[in-house]
């Protein structure tokens, strides 16, 4: 397990799946931690009292990563509950599929707004805050990589830009010592992409190994990257996903 003895943490979309997931690791492991949803108010309500359970501060914080203004006030009133912010996990994520001619300008600008856009305004306004030591890392997906089924163009560029994001991110921030990665998972379990899912057998068919993850796997190695012993990684892409991409 990583040390993060009094460390202060903000995951966004944590209510459930792999942001749940990270944010209880982050606490088992010492943080605090703060975490957004947008709806499910009642499965964060249970996260908070996960963390709570270990000791650990958090805090659930309403807000709905397509709106800037609640993503920057988001990171505040964390960095407000906490008394600071030394980890800002971007989680929150939109997936929507289909043939590229189906997708709507709607679409597009809820994909961008919350896959990309939000990454932006959240990281901006964590930089305010984060000390020497500071870690901004965001969850991105193995298709930024490698697009191996049709159907998912628009998700799969709004991933890719979080590399180009990171790595540039972590040349602005590094003189701070504060780094910057992105962790690439690849099929999880979880409510969005359930292992027992329709799609499942052709996602497992193009694995190295023929099983999903699982939330935990991938909260691990944001843990581990959280962590001290991660302090030499930055501006990274970081990949867990079965070998989908070997």
């Amino acid at each position: 397990m990583s040390d993060l003895s009094g460390k202060r943490a903000l995951v966004t979309g944590a209510s459930r799946g792999i942001g749940a997931a990270i944010a209880l690791r982050l606490a088992q492991d010492g943080a605090d931690v703060a975490i957004t949803y947008e709806r499910s108010a009642d499965k964060a309500a249970e996260v908070v009292k996960s963390i709570e359970a270990l000791g650990r501060k958090a805090v659930a914080l309403k807000a709905d990563a397509a709106d800037p203004a609640a993503v920057r006030q988001a990171v505040d009133d964390a960095a407000a509950a906490l008394g600071g912010l030394d980890i800002l996990v971007n989680n929150a994520g939109l997936a929507r599929g289909g043939p590229i001619e189906s997708l709507t300008l709607d679409d597009i600008d809820a994909i961008l707004a919350v896959n990309v856009r939000a990454v932006v305004v959240a990281s901006q306004a964590a930089a305010r805050y984060l000390p020497q030591g500071g870690r901004i890392i965001s969850i991105g997906s193995c298709l930024a990589e490698r697009v191996f089924t049709p159907g998912i163009s628009m998700y799969a560029m709004s991933k890719s830009a979080l590399v180009g994001w990171t790595k540039g991110l972590a040349r602005d921030l590094g003189p701070r010592g504060i780094t910057v990665n992105v962790v690439h998972p690849g099929p999880t379990d979880t409510d969005m992409n359930p292992a027992s899912g329709p799609q499942a057998d052709g996602l497992r068919a193009q694995m190295a190994i023929p099983e999903y993850g699982k939330p935990e796997d991938i909260a691990a190695l944001v843990a581990f990257v959280a962590g001290p012993e991660g302090r030499f990684i930055n501006g990274a892409g970081l990949t867990i996903d079965g070998g989908v991409n070997a």
